[in-house]
């Protein structure tokens, strides 16, 4: 069996490298090079690194027995794409999904990053965004100066805050995910009263940001996880590896 994985997530990179330790044949497509480094070289582990339109994702996924999609909960479009790719083509696909988080009760849950917004404006008080830079723009509405956005160390998230005018002082780049401490000390530093999040896992660091928004006083703001089905990774790994 050669088995492509749609990864960059922790699921991906565990199903890929245990893949490999087994003797499956098993490449991973990654969007950037942050994705690639996560990985672990193996034998028998090839990895592929940049974005795909949908032509040459379905020429990928055809040199294949199976495909998994181990992309974000929220991953939308990727998600539907690699699931167009597998139907145009014929290859068995299967979704490593990892389990929903228990929401706290008084956390205010929304639909998008849009609703997020609309909500935070009839507010007060400093914003975390930690949703990523994809969703910046969504909060163009909101006074810049309350705007605290966490976004990954890279050119591409740096840009996506100049370009939104978040001012130099409120951004914060870093790779995740972040300790309970860790995300407090944010939270008290640049007096945040309300923290905007997706419901990423425990991969994702989400339980540790809602201990933190609970030990600060600060209100999460969670746009909530779009429903679908799936199985957890070792489930996936456990059958490919006794074929």
């Amino acid at each position: 069996m050669n088995v492509l994985v749609f990864g960059g997530t922790t699921e991906g990179r565990l199903l890929a490298q245990g893949l490999a330790a087994a003797g499956v044949p098993v490449t991973v497509s990654v969007a950037t090079p942050l994705g690639a480094e996560e990985l672990t070289p193996a034998p028998g582990l090839t990895i592929r690194t940049g974005r795909l339109d949908a032509v040459q994702m379905e020429a990928l996924v055809a040199d294949f027995d199976l495909c998994v999609d181990a992309t974000h909960p929220y991953a939308v479009q990727a998600s539907a794409n690699i699931r167009a790719a597998c139907q145009k083509t014929g290859v068995a696909l299967r979704r490593a999904l990892r389990p929903a988080s228990d929401v706290p009760a008084d956390s205010v849950t929304v639909p998008t990053a849009a609703a997020a917004a609309a909500f935070l404006k009839s507010t007060q008080g400093n914003v975390l965004l930690t949703t990523g830079a994809k969703e910046l723009a969504a909060f163009s509405s909101l006074e810049r100066d309350r705007l605290y956005a966490r976004v990954l160390p890279t050119l591409a998230g740096i840009t996506a805050c100049e370009e939104q005018a978040i001012p130099h002082s409120n951004i914060v780049a870093m790779q995740g995910p972040f300790s309970c401490a860790l995300n407090e000390a944010m939270i008290r530093q640049f007096s945040i009263q309300w923290l905007v999040t997706k419901d990423g896992g425990d991969p994702g660091g989400f339980s540790a940001k809602v201990q933190a928004a609970q030990n600060t006083g600060a209100r999460l703001v969670l746009i909530g996880r779009p429903r679908e089905k799936g199985e957890d990774w070792k489930t996936i790994l456990k059958e490919c590896a006794e074929q």
